[in-house]
């Protein structure tokens, strides 16, 4: 594990590097996502969480069967993306062109389009590590969405029609392949970092789906889930 994601999740299974492979030896159902090699463990989300989440995908699901444009998976699922790297997002979207990717074990590839919801425990990765993970490998867009602080930022790749990079299982040799066509690295990506300010009117757009959501309809400003931590006893 590298330093700087042992200071950013300092409590990840650091007794090896681990590949995909290993990860699939886990249960099912088992609470990690493998993070450039390492085993990390993510604590439950809370139920305010959940509730952020829920109102994303149901709306998102809504807008993707009434168009007709691809599929809408929610956590967890896993998704591979190369050897060291296998995340399990909050909710992903894989448009009709990019549905190869969906196999029995999860999404192997880039989804078009990821959403994660921040939490204390997993703000750091999501918003460094995974972050550029996700791009270099091709996603599209990729949103966080702060529920404590309501900041929602998205990060889009204005170059992603010219990175075409495919990450391809092949079953028979149980390994992944990866195949590279004019990939462009991560420093050379022309990324743009949208933040958007949810305390004016209006909503979060959605650039992959075309889709603006009023911010109202994310965060319930009125929810009675959201707890502070002394409220928890």
């Amino acid at each position: 594990m590298g330093y700087a994601l042992k200071k950013i999740y300092p409590n990840a299974i650091n007794t090896g590097i681990y590949t995909f492979k290993d990860y699939l030896k886990l249960p099912e159902g088992s609470p990690y996502q493998l993070i450039e090699g390492e085993l990390i463990m993510s604590p439950s989300p809370t139920s305010y969480h959940q509730t952020v989440s829920k109102n994303l995908e149901f709306i998102l699901i809504g807008h993707v069967k009434a168009n007709k444009s691809g599929v809408i998976f929610d956590a967890p699922i896993d998704v591979y993306l190369d050897e060291k790297n296998v995340y399990v997002p909050d909710i992903i979207f894989i448009s009709n062109e990019n549905k190869s990717i969906i196999r029995k074990k999860g999404i192997v590839g880039a989804p078009d389009l990821v959403i994660e919801i921040l939490s204390v425990s997993t703000m750091g990765y999501d918003e460094i590590v995974k972050k550029n993970v996700y791009l270099e490998a091709g996603v599209k867009e990729y949103i966080t969405v702060n529920p404590a602080e309501r900041i929602i930022k998205t990060y889009i790749d204005k170059n992603y029609l010219k990175l075409k990079r495919q990450v391809l299982p092949d079953a028979d040799a149980g390994s992944i392949k990866k195949t590279e066509t004019n990939a462009l690295a991560l420093s050379a990506l022309n990324i743009q970092t949208i933040e958007t300010d949810t305390s004016n009117a209006g909503g979060l757009f959605i650039n992959t789906l075309n889709l603006s959501v009023p911010f109202n309809d994310i965060f319930e400003p009125d929810s009675e889930y959201q707890l502070k931590d002394d409220d928890v006893e």
